[in-house]
């Protein structure tokens, strides 16, 4: 049948589907629209099939703080190349995403992929159709929420950078301006942890046969060695741990000694870190 150019462009129109591949979904369903979407959603199944493997360097992160500001969540969608990133399709899925978490009160990934969507379709049915459309692998990364007493929210200029920083003990107080410095610490300190308790203990295990290791190379007394680990862990953790990292803004003081400045038992309980 002849497949108009105005039958092409309204299937483009409904799916944001490139002209050529449209054409080529009308053409294979006879006309049938409906078929023809079917078609280029499995299309889209085939694209995300081959890109499977491909690396994803490039994306989106988002936050959102509840009204109250009691609870905050974090998404990160990548995408392959940096293009792909400011597509307003791309931003607008994540976007909308984000949001069907947040209603929802969506905790993990996994539950997020499956919730509907404004069109009826699922996250991860809405992912593999712009897929189809953008021709790049496409996923979500990460996603977290916090809850507390008050939890600030911190989104770097780039778009690929966002911290979340959950705070108790706040007494009513409006902790909003020292939890940004905390958020943008965190951003550029990357702490691995919140306090040494929080640490994975394979990683300090590491940390002290590293510093063991490198202790005998300098040709210190094997009895030394593990007095000599321990003292350069105590460093890592100085480094490497949020509440005694120093303060970026301050190296007077850690982090522990700013919560307790601003407000005496201002405590930070939980944070978290996602980056493209």
């Amino acid at each position: 049948m002849n497949i108009t150019a105005a039958d092409v462009n309204k299937l483009r129109q409904m799916t944001g589907a490139g002209m050529m591949d449209c054409k080529k979904a009308l053409t294979e369903a006879e006309g049938d629209f409906d078929k023809a979407v079917e078609i280029l959603r499995k299309a889209g199944q085939k694209v995300a099939a081959k890109r499977a493997d491909n690396e994803t360097k490039e994306g989106i992160v988002l936050t959102s703080v509840s009204a109250d500001g009691s609870s905050a969540t974090i998404m990160a969608l990548a995408c392959e190349t940096e293009p792909v990133s400011k597509v307003e399709a791309f931003r607008t899925l994540a976007e909308e995403i984000l949001q069907a978490g947040v209603t929802n009160n969506i905790k993990d990934k996994e539950t997020l992929l499956s919730t509907t969507l404004a069109d009826g379709r699922s996250v991860d049915e809405n992912i593999t159709e712009l897929i189809g459309k953008i021709g790049e692998k496409l996923v979500i990364t990460d996603y977290a929420t916090l809850e507390s007493a008050q939890v600030v929210s911190y989104n770097h200029s780039t778009g690929k950078l966002g911290v979340l920083v959950a705070f108790d003990n706040t007494q009513g107080t409006d902790v909003t301006e020292v939890g940004k410095d905390i958020a943008m610490q965190i951003a550029a300190m990357k702490p691995v942890g919140l306090d040494k308790d929080d640490v994975d203990p394979a990683v300090v295990q590491k940390e002290i046969e590293i510093g063991m290791e490198v202790a005998r190379q300098e040709g210190k007394p094997e009895a030394m060695l593990e007095k000599i680990a321990m003292g350069k862990l105590g460093k890592f953790y100085k480094e490497n741990t949020l509440l005694n990292q120093e303060f970026v803004k301050d190296s007077s003081v850690t982090i522990a000694q700013l919560l307790e400045n601003t407000q005496k038992g201002l405590k930070v309980t939980a944070f978290k870190r996602v980056q493209i």
